[in-house]
């Protein structure tokens, strides 16, 4: 197995695992697949969509002695366009079995406009105005288009359950569904090499926490943070021995990368409440505050924080002419 720049040393230990590496244009400039080579070779996500990233996918495999039509199984974690990016290179170049999260099936059938309607209203509630307002809406409307275009629904063999496992000759892959950074998001846990692993997405990474958009301005966006620190209990009730995620270096501070992430939506919270305190009423308001992102990322956490808040008693919401305003309590 060869390294890759972001890869730690150790884990070259785990024979016929490789990380295939893609640019993005987005902090931390990178995202990670992963190859299991062997007698079934397994692909888990697929990198960066775009001709850039299926250049990178085929250079990459080539390096290993495959092409993409060489590709047995392919197992996706979630459905952004980062780790889906590349399945239609994967799948039109030969025949894998294709897994993806079950709650997938369902968030790609929904229908445009219904979507455009209950983003609008939840856009709306967040006290999003002007043109920001129809940024927000046609990002979310643009991002179902594109997603489901790169995943065709009759591509799908099995969509994968909370807790199911897929068996790959001698591999076992037990999905856990871990939401919050995205409502459909499947870790997948394993033994290789004797080390139990986390095949993690954007879960489990060091050493930042994934931004929680769940989904996005739909409806449950309500749940962003409820989800996420629900994704993270269970987590912390696995034995991780190392990590293969999605961005960041491959680690063994599992541990460690859960209770950073649990520290940081402590703090998302603590600080969208100090903005109450001061003169901030929406999750557009509490948002503006938040620097680094765009604001189609940071509503969905806002949302969700301003939310939590409200049901762990530590704020209080009344509609206002069908804006959700927030005082502390």
């Amino acid at each position: 197995m060869t390294d890759s720049p972001g890869e730690s040393r150790a884990a070259s230990r785990h024979r016929g695992v490789h990380r295939l590496e893609f640019e993005v244009d987005w902090p931390p400039d990178h995202v990670a697949a992963y190859l299991i080579t062997g007698d079934e070779p397994v692909l888990i996500d697929t990198g960066m969509a775009g001709e850039r990233g299926r250049k990178t996918l085929l250079k990459q495999l080539d390096e290993h002695g495959l092409g993409a039509g060489d590709i047995d199984h392919l197992v996706l974690t979630h459905p952004h366009v980062d780790h889906l990016g590349q399945a239609a290179t994967v799948i039109e170049a030969g025949e894998p079995q294709v897994y993806g999260p079950a709650g997938v099936e369902t968030r790609f059938s929904r229908e445009i406009e219904e979507l455009r309607s209950t983003v609008e209203r939840n856009a709306t509630a967040a006290g999003v105005t002007g043109d920001a307002w129809e940024n927000v809406i046609e990002k979310a409307v643009e991002s179902l288009r594109r997603d489901r275009a790169l995943l065709p629904h009759d591509a799908v063999d099995r969509w994968v359950q909370d807790t199911e496992s897929i068996q790959i000759g001698d591999i076992e892959l037990e999905a856990i569904h871990t939401p919050g950074h995205q409502a459909d998001h499947l870790c997948y846990e394993s033994v290789l090499d004797d080390e139990r692993v986390l095949f993690s997405g954007d879960m489990a990474i060091k050493p930042f926490r994934s931004v929680a958009i769940h989904v996005g301005l739909d409806d449950g966006v309500d749940e962003s943070i409820d989800a996420f620190y629900t994704a993270l209990d269970r987590l912390g009730a696995l034995d991780i021995d190392r990590v293969f995620p999605g961005h960041g270096p491959v680690h063994d501070d599992f541990a460690g990368s859960i209770d950073r992430s649990r520290r940081s939506l402590d703090r998302l919270l603590e600080t969208s409440l100090e903005a109450l305190r001061e003169d901030a009423s929406t999750a557009a308001e509490v948002a503006a505050r938040r620097q680094g992102r765009d604001l189609i990322y940071l509503l969905p956490e806002t949302v969700g924080a301003l939310a939590y808040l409200e049901a762990t008693g530590r704020a209080i919401s009344h509609m206002d002419d069908g804006v959700r305003r927030y005082d502390p309590r």
